[in-house]
């Protein structure tokens, strides 16, 4: 790589050289005009006289430039000389001083200020920067005062052939269709290079192809890269993988290359028809499988992708055209051969199908290429299956007259094993099918007869099922249904239509028409049949009505007397004889019955019972229903006046319910005083030992009692008031039943024993009393404020 670098420095300096030399023949060459623009310019002003006589001073200077250019990327040992500023003024005694500013002066050009030669002192790298701008200017050494006025000037860095071609977008990847043709563009792939394009051929590009042949081929100028073999097929070979050089310095020795990697893929085309594998294909369907199902798979590859190795299947010709078809898995791309009506072990066991494999897409540009389908033969033998037996018919329909005797024939099904072996047959009624058990069928021959008489006006219709069983083999049976109609005779009476009563007033008129009676029969009317109507013997002679028979099964009842009397009669029963004129004829007495109302001018009837009549006079039916309200309002007053003197009369006792916090109860009775023992048990008070410990609360109803707590002792004779009072209060206290707030306890025990007596100031009527209170003293500071009261009164008593 050195060697070309030395090379290219090499011949960069002789074509410098050489460009030198040019320019200076041609400086010599030149005229007085050309003369203006050489590079030796004198720092002297002339003057020079303008289009309008207006005089211009112009300075001259006087640059003398041995060199424009700098090589890049030279790496000598001595720092490259650029140029030399030179100007007229310099008589070289040194008192001129050059200056040098702008892009990289003093880092990488430097200037020597006596005799103006401009070095490079860094490798310069002309795809960083490709020119640097300068500023020179001559000044006095001693005063630096400018001598002339600067002047600006370029140094162009000259490129060499330092950066190989770089593919900056691979690597690529790109797609063509098989079997194109020579030359069809598959891609094109682009490469740049860093060098200088305009001078020299650093950046000119050639392209080749280092891998990928014979298959493909690039175009050196533009990088186009094309088929080169024809009919590529991507079933034999799908991807390619090509390998592109590009070449700096036109392609020629001492360039520098770059490469790339293209990855090219053919695409699908429909070049390749569909083939079965094999020219025949053996499949096997038993005779017992239902139309339907399937018989077997063939499949006719086809090496094209997607649609375009898409396959139709269909049977061209054969025997077993009407039996089976054909269709296709569309996932698997198979065909189905699928059974399309029942076949037969005995009466044929082999068919022949032609089935055609094509392709529903067809590339025209290689349908000369065809013809896109293929065929073989499917060969399908039945197999055979042990079946169950075959009625003759697909159902039977039998008559038999209904009340016919027990054991009378019906009719007679028939079924045969088709089956080589020819199996005997035994027939039987499914007892679902016939639950009452009407019928009866031989198990050998399949005649089928009646148990018992038949109905026809409560099951006209018997639909029944036989079945037949294989007697041996695999026990195959078989069923059939078998409707029975039974059969009518005429075996029902007629009778009226509907058992209406009719009405009547009793101020009919002679000749009306009352009633037109109609009947009906449960056996069948024969065509033109219809009914007969005449009146019963014993009622045919009678004075009050009569019948006349329409002759279309129906007659009307006319009054042949005038008027009725409710109070006579009421009700008559006309019976009128049906007849049905059937074979054998059958009849009937039906009774009709006629009730008599009042009615008023215009015959509307007003009422049809009778007992208005036993009502006293001038009582209307108003006036009962006001006599029965009052009544009703009667009873409603006394129940509300007992409901309210029983809810006086209840308990004043407070229910568990009821809250009784800081309720004040008044009593309006007063006590009779010590001698009334109707209030309270006064023996209770008088004799405390029959007291059993436990005293139940006076401010409420208990539910339950309580047994006696342990430790409460009955109270002795010589109890004392504070212990016993204690003990109430406990009582009171430890009391399940009582409820958690306050209220008033009553203690109606003063103390047995107790020298004071009773305390209770209805026995002290009097104010001179002779009982001594002094014992209270002892009794402790409960009793402090009775013996106050009373100690005190003595005390004052004693005094006076």
């Amino acid at each position: 790589m050195w060697e070309g670098l030395r090379l290219q420095v090499f011949f960069l300096c002789l074509g410098a050289a050489l460009w030198s030399a040019a320019a200076a023949k041609m400086y010599r060459g030149s005229g007085p005009r050309e003369r203006g623009h050489r590079r030796h310019l004198s720092l002297h002003r002339h003057w020079e006289r303008g289009k309008e006589g207006q005089v211009l001073h112009r300075s001259k200077r006087g640059w003398v430039w041995n060199q424009f250019f700098v090589i890049e990327e030279y790496t000598g040992p001595d720092p490259v000389l650029v140029g030399r500023l030179h100007s007229d003024v310099d008589s070289g005694d040194g008192n001129i001083k050059y200056i040098l500013s702008g892009e990289g002066a003093g880092t990488i050009f430097v200037i020597d200020d006596k005799t103006g030669n401009i070095h490079a002192t860094k490798t310069l790298d002309r795809e960083e920067q490709a020119q640097y701008t300068l500023t020179a200017q001559a000044v006095d050494r001693d005063t630096n005062k400018p001598l002339e006025p600067p002047s600006e000037f370029i140094v162009k860095v000259q490129d060499i052939n330092d950066n190989p071609p770089e593919f900056l977008h691979g690597p690529y990847y790109a797609r063509v269709a098989e079997m194109s043709n020579v030359g069809t563009s598959v891609i094109k792939v682009t490469a740049t290079d860093a060098d200088d394009p305009t001078y020299g051929n650093s950046a000119r590009l050639v392209y080749s192809i280092l891998q990928g042949q014979p298959y493909f081929s690039v175009e050196p100028q533009t990088g186009i890269i094309r088929t080169a073999l024809p009919n590529m097929d991507r079933e034999a070979r799908q991807e390619y993988d090509v390998v592109i050089q590009a070449k700096d310095m036109g392609g020629h020795m001492g360039g520098l290359s770059g490469t790339t990697q293209v990855k090219i893929t053919l695409t699908d085309v429909n070049d390749n028809p569909p083939k079965f594998a094999q020219g025949v294909y053996a499949m096997a369907v038993s005779e017992d499988k239902v139309p339907g199902e399937e018989v077997g798979r063939l499949k006719a590859r086809d090496p094209d992708l997607a649609e375009n190795g898409l396959v139709d299947y269909r049977i061209l010709e054969g025997d077993g055209m009407n039996l089976f078809e054909i269709t296709k898995d569309s996932e698997t791309q198979e065909a189905v051969v699928k059974l399309k009506k029942p076949v037969d072990f005995e009466t044929k066991r082999s068919y022949t199908l032609k089935v055609e494999a094509s392709n529903p897409h067809v590339d025209p540009r290689f349908i000369a290429w065809g013809p896109y389908k293929d065929t073989t033969i499917v060969k399908i033998s039945v197999e055979d299956a042990d079946e169950p037996p075959t009625f003759m018919a697909p159902g039977y329909n039998f008559e038999v007259e209904e009340n016919a005797p027990a054991g009378t024939l019906v009719g007679r099904v028939h079924a045969k094993d088709t089956d080589i072996m020819n199996n005997p047959i035994r027939y039987m009624i499914p007892r679902y099918t016939d639950l009452e058990e009407f019928f009866t069928i031989n198990h050998e021959d399949g005649i089928i007869k009646t148990t018992r008489p038949l109905d026809r006006e409560a099951q006209s219709w018997h639909n029944i099922s036989v079945s037949a069983t294989e007697i041996g083999g695999h026990h195959q049976d078989a069923k059939v249904r078998v409707n029975i109609k039974v059969k009518d005779v005429n075996d029902n009476a007629p009778e009226f239509a509907a058992q209406n009563e009719v009405l009547v007033c009793e101020n009919v008129s002679p000749g009306k028409l009352i009633e037109t009676v109609s009947a009906t029969d449960k056996d069948e009317m024969a065509h033109r049949q219809h009914f007969h109507f005449s009146l019963a013997p014993e009622v045919a002679n009678n004075h009050s009505f009569s019948l006349k028979d329409n002759r279309d099964s129906t007659a009307s009842i006319f009054v042949i007397r005038k008027g009725f009397s409710r109070m006579t009669q009421d009700v008559y029963h006309l019976p009128i004889e049906i007849n049905d004129n059937g074979v054998p004829p059958m009849s009937s007495t039906n009774t009709l019955i006629i009730r008599v109302c009042s009615c008023d001018s215009k015959d509307t009837i007003l009422s049809c019972n009778v007992e208005p009549f036993i009502l006293p006079a001038g009582l209307s039916t108003g006036a009962l229903i006001a006599i029965l309200a009052c009544i009703v309002i009667l009873l409603a007053i006394v129940v509300l006046f007992v409901a309210l003197r029983r809810q006086k009369k209840e308990p004043l006792i407070v229910f568990e319910e009821e809250d009784i916090r800081e309720n004040i109860i008044t009593y309006d009775d007063e006590g009779g005083g010590e001698e009334d023992t109707e209030a309270f048990d006064i023996a209770t008070l008088q004799n405390p030992d029959g007291a059993n410990g436990f005293l139940p609360r006076k401010d409420i109803k208990p539910e339950l009692q309580y047994p006696m707590r342990p430790g409460l002792r009955p109270i002795g004779n010589s109890v004392d008031v504070d212990d016993f009072i204690k003990t109430r209060i406990s009582d009171a206290d430890n009391d399940p039943t009582a409820p958690p707030y306050d209220s008033i306890q009553i203690y109606g025990y003063e103390g047995r024993g107790s020298i004071a007596g009773s305390l209770s100031s209805l026995e002290s009527v009097t104010t001179d009393s002779d009982l001594d209170y002094d014992y209270l003293q002892s009794w402790g500071p409960r009793f402090k404020k009775l013996a106050d009261l009373y100690g005190t009164k003595d005390s004052a008593d004693d005094n006076s």
